[in-house]
């Protein structure tokens, strides 16, 4: 393999997650949706929402690890040279900023679910 082909990328995740990758795929591009509206709406970051997701980052960074070991064929034990270190890194950052992303589009959102909802029932 020469060059790297996102097919065979795809490929390999679909066999590896079945349908949980499209589940998978589907709460990023949402997510991200979501929390591009929610900066415009706001116009920044609230810092306060920001660490706290931050710190539920670490779980999910935690929890994408669990599910590596859960569809790869092998485990932590495994890891014997700097790539399989690297890679492992490489998703718990990714679980981290993912899951930190969809924290805070949860509370950013999360107010004003409660505050449409209210208004609603006061009519």
């Amino acid at each position: 393999m020469k060059e790297l082909d996102p097919f065979i990328l795809l490929a390999v995740f679909q066999e590896m997650l079945g349908p949980l990758l499209w589940i998978l795929l589907a709460i990023v591009v949402l997510g991200l949706v979501a929390f591009v509206a929610l900066l415009v709406r706001e116009k920044g970051l609230v810092s306060r929402r920001l660490v706290r997701s931050e710190a539920l980052g670490i779980v999910g960074g935690a929890l994408a690890l669990v599910l590596m070991a859960k569809v790869s064929s092998s485990g932590f034990t495994d890891a014997a040279g700097p790539a399989d270190w690297f890679l492992i890194a490489l998703v718990f950052g990714a679980g981290l900023v993912g899951s930190t992303i969809l924290a805070y589009t949860i509370a950013g959102w999360w107010p004003a679910r409660r505050q449409l909802t209210d208004t609603a029932n006061a009519r």
